[in-house]
């Protein structure tokens, strides 16, 4: 092991309880960004860095699980070891080495349509946009851009559009919002419709996300594992959302971070502490301080 990966894993603070025992050998770390891998300043620390270098060189894998696009990335993911992300909820993987996309699950137009049909009609004053070009490209129905905070007009490419052609095309991801209700309130009223053929999820983000039929960060995870050859007891995954329940629920070990929605807590194995204390870097660095203990 480097010297960098030696000091990687000398803990330097505890879990917010004692670290739990690890029975299985954990192959490849699949972790949410914002909330999660990521601090409020949307970075990553050097303590998360360094877990990251750590876990490569001791030949795990890491890679992102998240509802960003893919160019919507942070700078610096790749060059700190990631090497795939899974966006888009779960809906796209990315070899972040070579850029390739490995694989993409769209939701169909019938059933974004059918979404469309029935929030419109539900609540005055929603608006949708689409992810198209695998990424690449936002386009909104007209008043869509009004909801959206300065920040995120810098962040995104928006193309606003009739709504029709909203749900003309196959999407990445659907998403709504409304100038009033949040992006849970939203869930609750779309789980009510008693509509099939989409998965809808909120992961703190101030709209709904909408994607295909099952498609989960658990469900894509599971595919790039697949091709990784990885299964999923080697597999330890650490989310703060509800877009991170069944990924949470799925890998091996689950990790919820300290500042975590009930909900993902729920179905963790581990808690660990907040985003902005290093969560995930400790539990890397539990993991990868037990494989020496073990030798």
């Amino acid at each position: 092991m480097t010297a960098l990966a030696s000091a990687a894993v000398t803990p330097a603070g505890p879990f917010p309880s004692d670290p739990p025992a690890l029975d299985r050998d954990i192959r490849l770390v699949a972790s949410d960004l914002d909330g999660t891998l990521l601090t409020r300043q949307e970075q990553l620390s050097p303590r998360t860095i360094g877990a990251i270098e750590a876990a490569v060189a001791a030949g795990l894998r890491v890679v992102a699980a998240t509802g960003r696009q893919r160019t919507q990335l942070p700078a610096g993911l790749a060059t700190s070891g990631v090497s795939h992300a899974v966006a888009s909820n779960g809906a796209l993987a990315i070899d972040l080495a070579t850029g390739d996309v490995l694989f993409e699950e769209l939701l169909a137009p019938s059933a974004a349509g059918d979404i469309v049909t029935f929030l419109t009609a539900e609540l005055e004053g929603v608006r949708f946009s689409a992810v198209r070009d695998q990424g690449g490209r936002h386009v909104a129905e007209p008043g869509y851009l009004e909801l959206l905070t300065p920040r995120e007009l810098t962040f995104w490419r928006v193309d606003t559009v009739d709504l029709a052609e909203i749900v003309a095309e196959p999407t990445l991801k659907l998403t709504a919002r409304h100038p009033e209700l949040d992006a849970d309130g939203l869930l609750d009223v779309l789980t009510g419709s008693g509509l099939g053929g989409f998965h809808a999820t909120t992961s703190g983000a101030p709209f709904l996300e909408i994607a295909g039929t099952g498609v989960t960060k658990a469900t894509g995870v599971a595919r790039l594992c697949a091709l990784l050859g990885v299964d999923a007891d080697g597999v330890l995954a650490a989310g703060d959302a509800k877009n991170d329940v069944e990924l949470l629920a799925w890998a091996g070990i689950g990790v919820a971070m300290g500042n975590a929605v009930p909900e993902a807590t729920a179905v963790a194995d581990w808690t660990t502490a907040t985003n902005d204390a290093d969560g995930v870097a400790l539990a890397i660095e539990h993991v990868l301080s037990t494989r020496m203990e073990r030798r």
